[in-house]
């Protein structure tokens, strides 16, 4: 079980991260760049190609200098000149060659992380999707998967291109005059100081602009889908809205700002720096020229063109570790991400579940939604309106030794007040949650002991809340069974009384849904829910049975499209009808996580109990009003 915290005590949220560098870090992600490890190679080498063709333009430019023009020798300076041309053009021709090699690793792998990120996210158990916030999740897979590619084809090539450069740029200069060598060297403690501490500045400028961006985006993300828009407009707050808009949009434009100005006050410090340090090459190098036979201009002037190769690696190289540190943070919360604990997932040796009667047996099965050691708190939400997945429960137990057995091909009803368990004992069925006790087991199979791909294969569930992919109909009906045949979706639709709806719509089948389905009415979206399941042909069907928002008509249509559905299957329903009562082969009467009462409507109504009371205030006004 997870620790009190839940899930997302497991995932670090952007202000509590800590640029690090460990050897266990760094070992895991070479192993994701491992298989470019040739390409990686290509890179490098192009690197130090490059560097070398850069160092060599202030050695031509010095030969020009002090040997072609004051020797007047035409051959050595038109060879001198066209060097001029060519060193640049082959450093051009090898930085993209080097490129393409360069963006063949970056993307191979962000696709790489992006894959094995998203199918262990899938692998989660819903009980993690109840308890992490989505936008976090797509960050993880947009912009830290970014992140962590520019990690590697970013700031570590950077690193490396700047200590070649820097070593090869100082092998020269010391070749050419130690002294002014060193004296170019003096200057870099003014570098280090305004570098580190301006550096510092930028980072917390950065997270604090980050967290502004979330901060926007998470608003864009609530109030711009059809849910949230529909409730500002209903409300009437979009004045509101905006406001709280422009709001966090002026933060992150203030924290652009100020660090643009920031940025432009470093480079102003770095260049006086740099003219210091240019200053002295050229007055002590004048002196040198002036004063001794071995030093000539062209020495000097190689010297300044130098200076930049020198002090653009070391002002890039002050604050490396952090730079490549910061940027390794992304791969920290991919990798927190992929770390996580699978709660639900095939046992070794899992078997594959054959072809099924249909029995469903329930022996002394506890369950909470409440994490081990986790404190108990007051209810806020229904368990088993819509939408309530995971339920905040008054009690420790959602369910509480419940023992059941529904024999192939008959129908059981779930009946008790609301939020007694009846939506959780649904979820157990398909494994969307397992059991903290006891078991559940079809035709004899424990669920725990066969894999989840084939206990899916053999239970259909319609829940209360429909979901639409934004898609075709097409689409999302085959989402059930892509390989089924047209005629084959086409009889789903009908037993389901949608085909003729959706004959009617101009593109047809091909017609788009709209987010979430809005573009049809509840008891529409139902019926292609319930063809959806139809077309799949399951054994075993859960059914949440909501009706009672809808009006005569869609439920009279909705009913019809049960009939189809529920024949010859093990139906699993929570019943809101009181037709589904009466047909019932087995009622079970839910309450405080316990199943209570017991037995068909004849009997429960004999009992006096629950089941009666329930029936004379929910049911009966259904039988007065015709069903």
């Amino acid at each position: 079980m997870l620790h009190g915290g839940g899930w997302w005590g497991f995932i670090r949220s952007d202000e509590d991260a800590r640029p690090t560098i460990s050897a266990q870090l760094l070992r895991r992600v070479w192993a994701y760049a491992r298989p470019y490890r040739l390409w990686i190679f290509f890179v490098l080498a192009g690197i130090f190609v490059s560097t070398l063709l850069d160092t060599a333009l202030p050695l031509v430019v010095r030969d020009l200098i002090n040997h072609a023009i004051p020797n007047r020798d035409f051959g050595r300076l038109n060879l001198l000149a066209l060097a001029l041309i060519v060193i640049p053009l082959l450093g051009g021709l090898i930085g993209v060659w080097q490129r393409q090699y360069s963006a063949r690793v970056g993307e191979g792998i962000i696709y790489d992380l992006r894959r094995g990120l998203y199918a262990h996210l899938q692998r989660m158990s819903l009980r993690f999707f109840t308890t992490t916030k989505s936008g976090e999740l797509i960050s993880r897979l947009n912009n830290d998967v970014v992140g962590a590619q520019n990690a590697i084809t970013g700031t570590l090539i950077d690193f490396i291109t700047n200590i070649i450069t820097l070593v090869i740029t100082l092998a020269v200069m010391l070749r050419l005059d130690w002294r002014l060598t060193l004296l170019a060297a003096i200057v870099l403690p003014l570098f280090i100081l305004p570098a580190q501490r301006i550096g510092r500045i930028l980072r917390d400028i950065r997270r604090d602009q980050l967290k502004a961006n979330a901060d926007m985006t998470s608003q864009m993300q609530e109030t711009l889908n059809v849910s949230g828009a529909l409730l500002v407009k209903l409300f009437g707050r979009q004045a509101d809205e905006q406001g709280r808009f422009s709001g966090h949009a002026a933060r992150v434009r203030d924290y652009g700002v100020r660090q643009a100005l920031i940025g432009r006050s470093f480079f102003v410090i770095i260049g006086l720096v740099a003219a210091i340090g240019t200053a002295a090459v050229y007055w002590v190098g004048g002196y040198l020229t002036m004063t001794t036979a071995t030093f000539q201009i062209g020495d000097i002037v190689a010297f300044a063109l130098y200076l930049p190769r020198l002090y653009g690696p070391l002002s890039a190289l002050v604050n490396a570790r952090v730079s490549l540190a910061t940027s390794l943070v992304s791969f920290e919360r991919v990798f927190e991400v992929l770390d996580l604990p699978l709660e639900i997932s095939d046992a070794p040796g899992a078997s594959t579940l054959p072809e099924v009667r249909g029995q469903v047996e329930l022996d002394g099965v506890y369950f909470s939604y409440l994490a081990e050691g986790e404190a108990v708190t007051l209810s806020s939400k229904d368990g088993d309106t819509p939408g309530a997945i995971q339920p905040i429960t008054t009690r420790r137990w959602a369910l509480e030794d419940v023992s059941f057995t529904v024999e192939p091909g008959q129908l059981a009803a779930l009946v008790g007040p609301s939020g007694a368990g009846k939506t959780t004992v649904t979820y157990l069925l398909p494994r969307l949650y397992d059991p903290s006790r006891g078991s559940i087991r079809i035709d004899g199979h424990d669920l725990r002991a066969i894999t989840l791909d084939s206990l899916a294969a053999h239970i259909g569930m319609v829940t209360q809340e429909t979901f639409l992919f934004h898609d075709t109909l097409r689409a999302n009906l085959l989402y059930a069974r892509p390989t089924a045949s047209g005629e084959e979706m086409i009889a789903a639709c009908q037993a389901a009384h949608i085909h003729d709806l959706i004959a009617s719509l101009p593109q047809g089948y091909d017609t788009i849904v709209g987010e979430r389905g809005y573009r049809f009415s509840g008891g529409e979206k139902q019926r292609i829910a319930i063809a959806r399941v139809i077309l799949k042909n399951p054994r075993i069907l859960v059914l949440d049975e909501a009706t009672s928002s809808l009006d005569s008509e869609s439920e009279r249509l909705i009913q019809a499209a049960l009939q189809p559905l529920m024949a010859d299957r093990t139906s699993i329903v929570i019943a809101h009808r009181l037709s589904t009562i009466l047909a019932a082969d087995l009622i079970l009467v839910i309450d405080e996580g316990k199943v209570v009462e017991r037995g068909t409507h004849d009997e429960l109504l004999a009992l006096d109990g629950l089941y009666a009371r329930l029936y004379r205030t929910q049911f009966a006004q259904q039988g007065e009003g015709g069903g």
